[in-house]
């Protein structure tokens, strides 16, 4: 099963965005840092501009933040990637002839709808900008060892 990585990638742009001094942050450049095609940063970045997180001219290589980084939240940028889909699945694919497998996912259908609660609460709390604080935090770590 492949994981999505939206997530990281679109907070990977963000960051790009945010720390680019201005520099000309082409799809193309992007991409080489997330190991990825330009095709798929320019998705990422048309549904990011969609969602009002950031601004840019289309076919020109200026993005910058729609809003500074401490008013865009996780939550803002899982929802605008992932849309409402929920962090954890149920397996749905399972025996209806079989009165585990079909009530266990009900059973565990209210425990993951309590954990995507306290994770989108917590997506909430945490801001573009602790994210920004943290990668430096971790840069003066790393320099200190």
């Amino acid at each position: 099963m492949k994981y999505s990585t939206k997530l990281s990638d679109t907070i990977h742009i963000l960051i790009f965005i945010a720390l680019g001094d201005d520099e000309q942050l082409s799809s193309t450049k992007i991409a080489e840092s997330i190991k990825t095609n330009p095709a798929y940063v320019r998705q990422l970045m048309a549904t990011l501009k969609n969602a009002g997180i950031v601004v840019n001219t289309q076919g020109h290589a200026n993005a910058a933040l729609a809003k500074s980084a401490d008013k865009i939240t996780m939550y803002d940028i899982y929802r605008a990637v992932e849309g409402d889909k929920p962090l954890l699945h149920l397996d749905t694919d399972t025996n209806p002839d079989c009165g585990i497998g079909i009530n266990i996912q009900f059973a565990i259908g209210d425990f993951y709808h309590e954990i995507q609660n306290m994770v989108d609460e917590k997506m909430k709390s945490i801001t573009l900008q602790d994210i920004i604080d943290r990668y430096y935090f971790k840069i003066r770590k790393v320099k200190n060892l």
